[in-house]
């Protein structure tokens, strides 16, 4: 390979020094690279935002402390209290898929959550923590009776009422960005190499709206609806047993 191509598609497979080559054990190479960066650009966020708070007087003090107060009255009116830790994984959730959405306004940086494995590993870390908050709420024997009321032969179907979330949420995620994705590269590829086309979207706004809408807004859109829905399932699970108890410090 001549050179490094971040938008070249890497498929990695690290058991092959093994014998073992299957589809199965592969990696995508280029969607975890681009995860990576992700991470990097959400740290330096974050220590640009903890820089901001030291004057309460700047931009960044007031952008960083009414995005954190938007979040904690979503936690408190969804769940009718409020908790750090889940006000901290919703959170989280949100702006990790949120820049893993926009980054079409990133050169040479695909969107992480238009491949199926990103979402589909988002789903079950959602998943993995609404049950584990749920057992710990409810006990593992109220827990366990849950999935066979009304009756003992509704286990099954109680048991894939449960792991439907994760198809839900992931599936709704991978398909938005990634016909999204797909609308940006088709009109990419219908206006490239031509000096016309590419002058007229540039003047006309049409290059900025693609981007915006694909990219901006319905990456906002998506990350917004996943950690509700998120923080919703969680809402579920424990809102029977879980004690109704407000911070009155934030």
């Amino acid at each position: 390979m001549a050179g490094f191509d971040l938008t070249s598609e890497t498929i990695w497979k690290p058991f092959a020094w093994l014998g073992i080559k299957h589809w199965f054990f592969e990696v995508d190479g280029t969607t975890v690279i681009h995860t990576w960066i992700i991470l990097i650009i959400l740290l330096s966020l974050i220590l640009l935002a903890r820089y901001s708070l030291k004057n309460k007087k700047s931009v960044g003090y007031y952008l960083t402390t009414t995005f954190v107060k938007s979040f904690i009255d979503l936690t408190d009116q969804t769940l009718g209290y409020f908790s750090f830790n889940h006000f901290a994984f919703v959170t989280a959730l949100f702006i990790f898929i949120l820049l893993c959405n926009s980054t079409p306004a990133i050169p040479w940086i695909d969107e992480p959550t238009s491949n199926l494995n990103t979402t589909l590993a988002l789903g079950i870390i959602s998943f993995i923590y609404t049950q584990f908050y749920a057992v710990k709420t409810q006990g593992a024997f109220s827990y366990l009776k849950a999935y066979l009321a009304p009756f003992f032969i509704m286990l099954p179907l109680n048991i894939i009422g449960k792991l439907s979330n994760i198809i839900s949420i992931s599936f709704r995620l991978f398909g938005n960005i990634f016909g999204g994705s797909m609308i940006g590269t088709l009109y990419e590829k219908a206006i490239e190499g031509s000096v016309i086309k590419e002058t007229l979207g540039l003047f006309s706004g049409l290059n900025f709206t693609i981007l915006f809408f694909f990219g901006l807004f319905e990456g906002f859109l998506q990350a917004f609806v996943f950690a509700m829905l998120s923080l919703t399932y969680l809402s579920i699970a424990i809102q029977q047993d879980e004690p109704v108890i407000k911070e009155s410090k934030r």
